[in-house]
């Protein structure tokens, strides 16, 4: 086995940071041990260059949580490739680790291939952007540890990521998970419609206009007690301040 790591293995382990909460980066936890099973490393050095990769990550060092203290220069550089090029690193790391895995990357990523044209250019462009969602959501999702950012819900199947400056608004950064909320499903929607908003300093604002529309007992209970609380924030990848800035001041209905 090469003890050098590849720049395809690299992007596989970046990937792989991305898309399982921090607390699970171990050599036990199977995802872990699967990656391991497809590059022919140890379990160890899989986990050890995950770790790797937490030092490089600004929320951490912020928290005083710095991973392993020494690195490759390899992980800098797909570090630095990854957030500058989201939407095309995204994609890559899982056409690659399909190919490593031996089979499609529709089956790899697990995304639904209902309506898909058979072949083509426009196949292809379908298959990228629905690569790259599924790999935002779980990207957000995992580092929020799978809880929304509002309530502290932890039914995975009741959360999205939400996008804070929507895709078709800013296609650079429609797969950057700083462009992210894991949210529960009603918040998702009352954000999304600018009926409640996050400040830059995380704070959740409710719009008057909601307030004014809804009925009592769904006032007290599902908007007002957030009412400038801050938000759970995540493991990795906080929200821009930049995106919170438009949503507050494009979106928001104040």
């Amino acid at each position: 086995m090469n003890t050098n790591w590849s720049r395809e293995e690299h992007i596989l382990a970046f990937n792989l940071y991305c898309k399982i909460p921090f607390t699970k980066i171990n050599a036990k936890y199977q995802p872990v041990k699967d990656l391991a099973r497809i590059l022919g490393r140890t379990d160890g050095s899989v986990a050890m260059k995950l770790a790797n990769f937490a030092r490089l990550d600004p929320v951490l060092k912020a928290r005083n949580v710095s991973g392993l203290t020494r690195g490759a220069k390899g992980e800098e550089d797909i570090w630095n490739e990854f957030n500058e090029d989201w939407n095309n690193l995204g994609y890559e790391s899982e056409k690659i680790l399909a190919r490593y895995k031996g089979v499609s990357i529709e089956e790899s990523a697990g995304i639904d291939i209902e309506g898909i044209p058979a072949e083509g250019k426009e196949r292809e462009a379908t298959v990228k952007v629905r690569v790259n969602h599924n790999f935002f959501s779980n990207t957000v999702r995992a580092s929020y540890e799978f809880k929304c950012c509002i309530t502290g819900l932890k039914v995975p199947d009741l959360l999205v990521a939400g996008h804070i400056k929507p895709w078709a608004k800013d296609l650079k950064n429609g797969t950057n998970p700083s462009n992210g909320l894991c949210i529960n499903a009603l918040h998702d929607r009352a954000f999304e419609n600018g009926l409640i908003t996050v400040t830059p300093d995380y704070i959740i604002k409710v719009s008057e206009a909601l307030i004014h529309k809804l009925p009592k007992p769904e006032e007290d209970v599902f908007f007002i007690p957030y009412q400038d609380k801050k938000i759970i924030l995540p493991k990795r990848f906080l929200p821009s301040k930049e995106f919170l800035e438009w949503h507050g001041s494009v979106k928001f209905k104040k």
